[in-house]
């Protein structure tokens, strides 16, 4: 055997880091930051909780079916995105539009039930029960935790109907729709303990 055929068999075919795999690690890296601030925050909420004398039963303030439907729609939107990634590797671009959408679309029902929540709770339920944002740490916690949520299903939002136009024009690939899932499903499962540490227990 020659020393070059020996020297290219050492060689790995493929070198860890990719341009393909920059993206995704990327991804991976910001999630992991994001999860210890979201991680900080129940985790103060639940430290206020514990702490308080006075904590309201969520149950009894908090609308549980209005906000189970908004789990159930992020949940379904996380579905469409999985649908999206299998038709883009499929070649199904009608069916990858359609579910790009249909994911947008869920993300932006999702902000809309959280709107009329907020302005509920605002106008009517905390002032009936003497809660406010600055005196009551259920108050501040609840809107602090929902809202930085929020933020993040917004910018989700945006990121997949960027990807959306992008794959209009032709300027997306399987790769492109996988990184916007890891960051859709994120904000799901941050809902999903959100929904049950705070609305549920």
């Amino acid at each position: 055997m020659s020393e070059a055929v020996m020297h290219a068999s050492a060689e790995p075919a493929e070198t860890p880091l990719t341009p393909e795999s920059l993206g995704k690690l990327g991804m991976w890296l910001f999630l992991v930051g994001d999860a210890m601030s979201f991680g900080t925050l129940i985790v103060g909420y639940g430290i206020f909780r514990i702490m308080s004398p006075n904590w309201p039963v969520s149950s009894q303030v908090l609308g549980i079916n209005l906000t189970a439907l908004m789990t159930f729609l992020l949940i379904c939107s996380s579905v469409t995105m999985v649908q999206a990634l299998s038709a883009i590797k499929a070649g199904d671009n009608r069916w990858l539009r359609r579910s790009l959408l249909l994911t947008v679309l869920g993300g932006l029902v999702f902000l809309g039930i959280q709107a009329y929540e907020w302005t509920h709770l605002i106008t009517h339920t905390f002032p009936e029960l003497g809660i406010s944002f600055t005196s009551h740490l259920f108050a501040t916690t609840f809107f602090v935790l929902t809202g930085f949520h929020g933020m993040h299903v917004t910018g989700g939002v945006i990121y997949n109907f960027s990807v959306y136009i992008a794959c209009l024009r032709g300027r997306c690939g399987p790769r492109q729709v996988e990184i916007a899932g890891l960051y859709w499903h994120f904000v799901d499962l941050v809902w999903i303990l959100i929904f049950t540490f705070v609305y549920l227990l």
